[in-house]
C-alpha cells in the first residue's frame, strides 16, 4: 500500500450464506444480478425487487466454490431470509445468517491492490470491501459514519440508510448505473418494470447528489425547485446530501431546502445519464 487509507467496521451490515447443489438456478430468478457466471472469488451488487419492481434488499455478493454469501443491511436481514426461503420450493439450497463482519477501506488517492480486499463492483472510488475478518491494514481506523460520509462523496445511495426500500424504483436509485442491474440474464422478481424503465427512457426521478451551507436537513425534507416540490432529502451530513428529485425540476433550477440555496453535485458517473436533460451533468 503506497497512500495512507481509512478503515472501517461497517457494523450496519451483515451476512447471509446461501449453498447448496441448487443455490445458483434459485437466486437466478429470484435478484437482478447475474449469478450463474460469477465466478468463486469474484463479488457483484444486486438487489431484490417486489414484483412491481420496487426495491427491497440490495446485496453483495462473494462467491466461493461452494456458494455465495451475501453482504446485506443488518436491519433487514432476517426478512430477507424469510423473503428467500418463502421462493426456495423445493430448491436444494440452504439459507442461513453467517456470523462474521463487514469491513470497507477507502483513500482519496490511489491505492496499490490490498491484499485480501475486493474492489467495490458499483464505483471504483468507493475504494474496497472485506468479509469475516478483516484483512492485516496499516489504515487508519475509523467509525462507520466516516465511511458513510466517503460514500456520500461519491453520490453513492444506501437504500437502508436512505430509506429507499419499498419506495422507489431500481432505476431511480441508481442501481442501473452501479453495476447493480444485469439487463441480459433473462427474468428475475421485478425485471418486466424495470427493463421498460431503462429501455424506454421514462425515468423521470432519480437519487442525485446535493450540496448547500450548513448541517443537513432531515431526511423527508421537501427540495423546491422555487415554489414547486422538486423531491425530498435523504441521507446527508454537513454541507452534502443524497435527495430523490424529480429531473425535470431539478434541471429547473432555483433549488432550495429549508431556505436554504441548493446546488446539484453530479458525481462522474452519473452524468450520462442526466446528459439528456439539458445543463444537468454538463
Amino acid at each position: 500500500m503506497t497512500q495512507p487509507a481509512n478503515f472501517a467496521h461497517l457494523d450496519d451490515r451483515a451476512l447471509v450464506r446461501v449453498a447448496g447443489p441448487d443455490w445458483r438456478s434459485f437466486l437466478q430468478g429470484l435478484i437482478t444480478q447475474d449469478v450463474e457466471t460469477i465466478a468463486p472469488g469474484e463479488v457483484r451488487y444486486g438487489a431484490m425487487l417486489t414484483p412491481q419492481g420496487k426495491l427491497l434488499y440490495d446485496m453483495f455478493l462473494w462467491a466461493d466454490d461452494d456458494g455465495v454469501t451475501l453482504d446485506v443491511a443488518a436491519d433487514t436481514r432476517e426478512a430477507m431470509i424469510k423473503r428467500l426461503a418463502m421462493y426456495r420450493l423445493r430448491a436444494k439450497a440452504t439459507i442461513e445468517p453467517l456470523d462474521g463482519g463487514v469491513y470497507a477501506l477507502w483513500s482519496g488517492a490511489p491505492l496499490d491492490p490490498p491484499v485480501g480486499w475486493s474492489a467495490d463492483p458499483r464505483e471504483a472510488g468507493l475504494g474496497w470491501r472485506a468479509i469475516g475478518t478483516a484483512p492485516v491494514t496499516d489504515a487508519e481506523g475509523l467509525e462507520a459514519r466516516a465511511y458513510d460520509a466517503h460514500r456520500l462523496s461519491r453520490g453513492v445511495g444506501d437504500l437502508a440508510r436512505d430509506g429507499l426500500i419499498d419506495k422507489v424504483y431500481a432505476v431511480e436509485a441508481n442501481l442501473d448505473l452501479l453495476n447493480g442491474v444485469d439487463f441480459k440474464k433473462g427474468c428475475f422478481v421485478g425485471q418486466e418494470i424495470t427493463s421498460r424503465m431503462k429501455r424506454r427512457g421514462t425515468v423521470k426521478t432519480r437519487l442525485i447528489p446535493i450540496q448547500f451551507d450548513g448541517q443537513a436537513p432531515s431526511p423527508g425534507v421537501e427540495v423546491l425547485a422555487g415554489d414547486l416540490r422538486a423531491g425530498e432529502v435523504r441521507s446527508g451530513n454537513d454541507g452534502r446530501a443524497l435527495a430523490l428529485l424529480r429531473l425535470d425540476r431539478a434541471h429547473a433550477g432555483d433549488l432550495s431546502v429549508d431556505g436554504r440555496p441548493v446546488g446539484l453535485e453530479v458525481p462522474p458517473w452519473l452524468s450520462p445519464a442526466l446528459a439528456e436533460i439539458v445543463g444537468v451533468g454538463a
